[in-house]
This record gives structure tokens, C-alpha cells and sequence, in this order.
């Protein structure tokens, strides 16, 4: 693209669809493959007796992978105990992760009620993301540089300039079905990349409207794959493909890259699933053998919902008084089944084979 100029604000970012031949004979190819991989990973979900029940522990897997790639490090553990234990601690990473979940939930509850991603909805989320009443970039002199300090990108400027550019990707996400939802996904993923609309939490707020594109499509009706694992794995690759979209238009090997990042993470997010309900299972059955008055499907579900549980999680459930579940906690760590640990005054339990699945990179 001879008109770019990486150190001058990109105002001539071309609106979407582009005028380029999308659908070659990879693409589409891959674009099978991918849709038959979230296909399985659907199917497996649906046929679940409570789909929902490994929601939060899946999406604190995605927060923390995705604060991952803007370098907001935290560890599972700080992480699962620090939405368990009443005291409140953890580091400003931790936070910052807890906050992309909100902001995660809030997506997914909007889409609910209004079935579309919107303007207003990028902003909720991003204010959600960063707990301040960010808006639209207003204040020139944006610029993206590389860890040498060089600049990479002048994304547009101007409130207007972006909001315009918004207002056509809002079009494009709600209106247009000329493409696969797949492929239209990746431009999506694209534009708002290269708009930049806000100050900071562009990165985070751009990989929620992925696992909101794919339930708002009907592609994945409870989006239980964390996709930013992908790019951990392949961080130099994606920002080397986005800028030779900018600076080439070089769409198809970007397109590939979104495909495969699809793919892998249903591939694995499916693996992933399926260790945990044959985990559960088996856990399920030796509770019951060694722990008959212990064991109900409700505890075991509950020791399931998040690595770490506690006993107001069990008093909550209705699975008895303060006491009752409180040798049940003791009776199952005395068995092995669970490890505790104390924060405060407070006494947490952790499900360690179930953390040991989720630690698997």
C-alpha cells in the first residue's frame, strides 16, 4: 500500500468488506476445517447436562491469557484464590484480569437482550476492563512502536474520523452476510485493531468481541475456548500478519492465521473439556465409593465450578449446616480429594487434579 505511512495517522483505513478476493481455495478450505472443529466442540457442550458449569473457571482461563499478551502477568493461583476468599488481595495484575471476566460476562449478558455489537458496547466493555469512564480517543499523538521504541502504526485520528470508521464496522458485523462468519470475523478482529478507538485496553476489548462474534453468530452458543492462548503462542506471527494487512494487503495469510487460531483453540478447548468431565466423573465415582454420606452430584458439581471452593459455597448449595459441610470438606481432604489452604481466617479448598488440567499449556 503506497499510501502508508506508518508515522502518519492511518485516516485513509479503507472500510470493510475490502475490495479483495477473500474466499480463495485455502481459505475456504481452512474455513471448513475450522467450522467443523467448533462444530464438535458445540456438539460436546450442548449434550452436557449443566453446559454451564465449567463457564467461570474457562472464562478466568481466557482473562488471564489474554491480560497475558498486553504483559498483565498474574499466576492461576492468585487468580482462582482471589475470586474464592472473602479477604480481598491480590496484586494490581490480578485485578486487572478479575476485570476483563466482568467485562467478559457484561458482553456476553448484553448480547442477551440486543443481539448486536455496537459502538456503545465497545466502550462499555473497555470502561469495564480498565474500571474508568474511558471514551472514544479524543487527543492526538497515538502511536504503536515496537520494543526498539520504533513506530509501527499511526492508527486514525480525530473522534469523529474514528467514530465514523466504527459506525462502518458496526455496519459490517450486523448487516453484511456476503462472507463466511468466519472469514467476516478476522476482518472484524482486523479493523478494530487498526482503529485503535481507545487509549489503552484496544488489544483486550478487540479478543472479547471474538468470543462475542462467535455466540452473536450462532457459531459456539456458550464460547468456552480461551483464543488468546493462540497468540501467546504465536504473538510475533499475529502482529506480523495485521501489519501486512496495513502495509500490503496481505489478507490471506491474516485470514489463515484467524482460521487456525479458531481451529486450535477448538481443538484443544474440546481435549480440554473432555479431561475435565472424565475427571469428574471419576472423582464422582470414588467419592461415592469411599465417601457414600459425603458424595452428592451437587457437591461434586460444586468442587467442579471453580478449582478453589470453600464451605459457605457447600452452605449455599443447601447441602447442610455449618458443620455438616464442614467435615464433608474435612472428611474429602483427609481422602485426598482436596487440599486446603488458609487466607485470613478463612479456609479455602482446592480441587488439585482439576488445577493440574488447567495448567496444561
Amino acid at each position: 500500500m503506497s499510501s502508508f505511512d506508518r508515522k502518519k495517522p492511518f485516516n485513509q483505513l479503507p472500510p470493510l468488506p475490502p475490495k479483495f478476493e477473500l474466499e480463495t481455495k485455502k481459505v475456504l478450505l481452512k474455513t471448513i476445517s475450522a467450522s467443523r472443529a467448533l462444530a464438535q466442540l458445540n456438539g460436546t457442550l450442548k449434550n452436557l447436562p449443566n453446559p454451564r458449569l465449567f463457564l467461570d473457571t474457562i472464562h478466568l482461563q481466557e482473562a488471564k491469557a489474554s491480560s497475558e499478551i498486553e504483559n498483565i502477568i498474574t499466576t492461576n493461583d492468585d487468580l482462582y484464590k482471589s475470586i474464592v476468599a472473602d479477604k480481598k488481595f491480590g496484586d494490581s495484575a490480578t485485578k486487572e484480569v478479575l476485570s476483563y471476566k466482568e467485562a467478559l460476562w457484561l458482553g456476553l449478558n448484553q448480547l442477551e437482550s440486543k443481539p448486536f455489537i455496537t459502538t456503545n458496547l465497545c466502550i462499555e466493555i473497555v470502561q469495564c476492563i480498565k474500571q474508568n469512564t474511558a471514551g472514544i480517543r479524543a487527543m492526538p499523538g497515538t502511536t504503536l512502536s515496537n520494543t526498539s521504541g520504533e513506530v509501527i502504526y499511526t492508527p486514525p485520528s480525530g473522534e469523529n474520523i474514528i467514530r465514523e470508521k466504527l459506525a462502518n464496522l458496526e455496519k459490517f458485523i450486523n448487516e453484511d452476510e456476503s462472507l463466511d462468519p468466519l472469514i467476516k470475523m478476522a476482518l472484524m478482529h482486523y479493523q478494530f485493531e487498526a482503529i485503535h478507538p481507545f487509549s489503552d485496553g484496544n488489544g483486550r476489548t478487540g479478543r472479547i468481541l471474538l468470543l462475542l462474534y462467535l455466540k452473536m453468530s450462532k457459531l459456539l452458543d456458550i464460547p468456552v475456548i480461551y483464543l488468546s492462548e493462540y497468540i501467546i503462542k504465536n504473538k510475533a506471527e499475529y502482529y506480523q500478519s495485521l501489519r501486512n494487512v496495513t502495509e500490503h494487503d496481505s489478507w490471506e495469510d491474516y485470514v489463515l492465521y484467524m482460521l487456525d487460531m479458531v481451529e486450535v483453540n477448538a481443538i484443544n478447548g474440546l481435549k480440554r473439556l473432555e479431561e475435565i468431565i472424565s475427571l469428574m466423573d471419576t472423582i464422582s465415582q470414588k467419592i461415592k465409593a469411599e465417601l457414600p454420606k459425603v458424595y452428592s452430584k451437587e457437591l461434586v458439581e460444586i468442587l467442579f465450578n471453580l478449582p478453589y471452593t470453600k464451605r459457605q459455597f457447600l452452605i449455599d448449595a443447601g447441602l447442610g449446616s455449618a458443620k455438616t459441610v464442614g467435615n464433608y470438606l474435612r472428611d474429602l481432604e483427609e481422602s485426598g480429594f482436596l487440599r486446603s489452604i488458609k487466607i485470613g481466617k478463612e479456609k479455602l479448598y482446592l480441587n488439585h487434579e482439576l488445577m493440574k488440567i488447567l495448567e496444561k499449556s
